[in-house]
């Protein structure tokens, strides 16, 4: 694929994961109901671990970002595009209609005492407690591996893994928050293929 293409497509990727999270924020503002909350015994015993803030958020974009250079042509791009948007549009459905949240105790934990704590609250200032199920990062971590997949093997599920790991060390997402997100992703990766195959 010719370099500019690829250029266009970086500068596609980064206006989509940009718009999303307008669109992410606006569903926190608007709920139909008000949020619940999931907390279990096993979140309980789930340790608070701050460093995990940098695989939850600096690992996070690059991987995704690094989509594109699997994609094999211009259309196959718009189709990888466009599994991305089906799947933003299945999350705003669940945050608008069961709106869940975490605990405000979770983030009284953060006492920024070191750069890992400070960055996390700094990411916890964009991002409400609400907007938790299914948890965004593990059904686009899933939904990125997926699309990885024919060029890193079963490699690329770690990436997943370690993304579904930070949700819960930086106490960002309850358990059961994880596993549905990983089926969304799924899902919608599905969704792409017999679109993409059928088109």
């Amino acid at each position: 694929m010719p370099a500019i293409d690829r250029f266009v497509q970086l500068v596609i990727s980064g206006f989509l994961i940009v718009g999303v999270y307008q669109f992410y924020f606006w569903c926190q503002r608007h709920p139909a109901f008000p949020p619940r909350e999931f907390r279990s015994r096993l979140d309980d015993l789930i340790p608070y671990r701050p460093r995990w803030v940098w695989i939850y958020s600096f690992l996070y974009y690059p991987v995704i970002v690094a989509v594109n250079w699997c994609v094999t042509c211009s259309r196959h791009f718009l189709y990888v595009a466009l599994s991305f948007v089906l799947l933003l549009l299945f999350q705003m459905i669940f945050f608008v209609l069961f709106p869940v949240s975490v605990p405000d105790q979770w983030r009284a934990r953060n006492l920024r005492r070191g750069p890992s704590e400070r960055f996390l609250a700094l990411v916890q200032r964009f991002d409400d407690r609400s907007n938790s199920f299914p948890s965004m990062h593990a059904s686009v971590a899933m939904l990125t591996a997926l699309h990885l997949f024919p060029v890193f093997g079963v490699w690329a599920f770690s990436f997943p893994l370690l993304i579904c790991l930070s949700c819960l060390f930086t106490k960002q997402h309850y358990f059961w928050d994880l596993p549905p997100g990983v089926l969304l992703g799924w899902f919608t990766f599905l969704l792409f293929r017999w679109i993409y195959v059928g088109a």
